[in-house]
């Protein structure tokens, strides 16, 4: 989506349902509407579209653009949903529910439920995405929780600080492309194997110098030593992937406060899609 992709201009573009339905046809079905069911181009469209917009001649069956998608079930207008898209799409650094249901003039409940439904598209997107991110890539790793110094006396954790806290891992192309994912530790093997996924052999990975990632093998691995103030060896950084995990926080500290474990791996997405323009998943707004 572009940046210069003003609210005035949305609203220029989509002022009601029917355009927003359009919309959402044309991108789910170029250049001609199909058979949800059945994938047959024979299709009636019902006058006053009761029970539905369309009826496949084929299947005989009733359906609608929402068929088959994350919108089958909500009765929330599609033109709500476009916006709602549309305000993640534009918000680089989140968006809360809060203000997505002043702006909607729907519940907080609502809202949240949307929005978690809109960050599950990106998140099956980027898991559909081949391991091809280019020669060069960047990997670090981060923790994500609250510092145990805000937390109540019982549950106050003893060691480091990543101690009570949620690993993510990311990789980031030198072309800008972000994956990122919560991972259930650091080991080894963990580490190695989510990038065998996602970066082609013989490719260079830049890390830093924890220990884990050493034994790579198959790519080209150059790491820095942060431990004795070296960032930056000729082409051997992970700025960009740092960089990444800054905008992370400032959404977790600023917009959202919290993120369960539970339902990271969706932010982390979002945050990630954030980064590589234009976002994936729900017939995003690049248009």
């Amino acid at each position: 989506m572009s940046e210069s992709f003003s609210l005035y201009e949305f609203f220029q573009k989509f002022p009601n349902e029917d355009a927003a339905r359009r919309f959402f046809e044309g991108k789910r079905w170029p250049p001609s509407v199909a058979c949800a069911h059945c994938g047959s181009a024979n299709v009636a469209e019902c006058a006053g579209h009761i029970p539905m917009p369309y009826r496949c001649r084929e299947c005989r069956k009733h359906f609608s653009v929402r068929t088959g998608t994350v919108l089958t079930e909500s009765k929330l207008p599609l033109h709500k949903w476009l916006m709602a898209i549309y305000m993640m799409t534009t918000a680089r650094k989140g968006i809360p529910s809060t203000q997505m249901a002043r702006e909607l003039g729907i519940t907080q409940k609502s809202a949240w439920f949307l929005a978690q439904r809109i960050r599950e598209t990106w998140l099956a997107s980027q898991e559909a995405s081949n391991n091809d991110m280019g020669p060069h890539v960047e990997v670090d790793e981060t923790y994500i929780g609250g510092k145990n110094k805000n937390r109540h006396a019982d549950k106050k954790v003893k060691g480091s600080g990543s101690h009570g806290k949620a690993a993510v891992l990311g990789i980031k192309a030198r072309t800008g492309e972000v994956r990122a994912v919560h991972i259930p530790s650091v080991h080894q093997h963990v580490l190695h194997g989510y990038i065998a996924r996602n970066v082609c052999p013989g490719s260079t990975v830049f890390t830093d110098s924890l220990p884990t990632y050493r034994g790579m093998r198959g790519y080209t691995h150059l790491a820095v030593d942060h431990t004795v103030g070296e960032y930056l060896r000729e082409m051997a950084h992970t700025n960009g992937i740092e960089s990444f995990w800054a905008l992370l926080k400032r959404g977790y500290y600023g917009i959202y406060h919290h993120m369960s474990v539970k339902h990271l791996h969706r932010y982390v997405s979002e945050f990630s899609s954030a980064t590589t323009r234009p976002r994936p998943g729900l017939w995003s707004l690049s248009l």
